[in-house]
């Protein structure tokens, strides 16, 4: 089978089991889902979720969280973990988006790189699911699956994201990215299928016999 008839059997499936894709993270506005985002790193989704309400119903908007000392953001995030790295981030990127952007979170992903604690991945996020900007984040579920699936060699993050953009077209890039999220959490685990079991492995490798041994990230 060709990587373009795997891409578009993954589609159809993806659609069918995943037809609507809420974002995970809860947020209310751009700057909400880039510190949402931010507490992600080595955190589940759950636990931001729980956390960053407390967090925004003290500072809500760049100004004031950016009037709140390290260490109060520190005590509210702690949970997320990485919280002394993670609260400095959250103080200096408010700063800076008061300054330079007057409160307001960039659509530009060059410009969000730009931001403490905020890598490539963090800043794809940020502009394909608050702005509706085409991008493709790649994550650890979506770098395992791409392999698996033999989307990607697997060679690197930007590797599997550079050879995602090539093989989908770009209006279902945004869709993507969280389909296989979901997908992933849910079918092909990194404990669990090991490109043996769900029904997208199966689909793509149906003479597979043996576990699939990846690259990691």
């Amino acid at each position: 089978m060709k990587k373009s008839e795997r891409a578009k059997n993954i589609s159809k499936i993806l659609d069918r089991v995943f037809p609507t894709t809420p974002v995970p993270l809860d947020h209310s506005d751009p700057y909400t889902l880039l510190i949402a985002v931010l507490l992600s790193a080595q955190c589940t989704d759950e636990r931001v979720n729980k956390i960053t309400p407390k967090l925004f119903k003290v500072a809500k908007n760049p100004l004031k969280m950016s009037k709140l000392t390290q260490n109060q953001i520190y005590k509210i995030i702690k949970p997320c973990g990485l919280g002394p790295q993670k609260s400095k981030a959250i103080k200096q990127l408010s700063s800076i988006l008061v300054k330079n952007f007057d409160g307001k979170v960039p659509d530009d992903i060059s410009a969000l790189e730009k931001l403490p604690g905020v890598g490539h991945k963090t800043a794809s996020v940020v502009v394909s699911q608050a702005f509706n900007i085409p991008a493709f984040p790649v994550d650890t579920h979506i770098h395992r699956c791409a392999q698996r699936w033999g989307l990607s060699s697997g060679k690197n993050v930007k590797t599997t994201e550079n050879d995602l953009k090539n093989i989908f077209p770009i209006e279902e890039w945004n869709k993507l990215h969280i389909q296989i999220i979901m997908y992933a959490r849910a079918y092909c685990p990194a404990r669990g299928c090991y490109g043996l079991e769900c029904e997208i492995c199966k689909t793509c490798y149906p003479k597979r016999k043996s576990k699939f041994k990846h690259k990691k990230p």
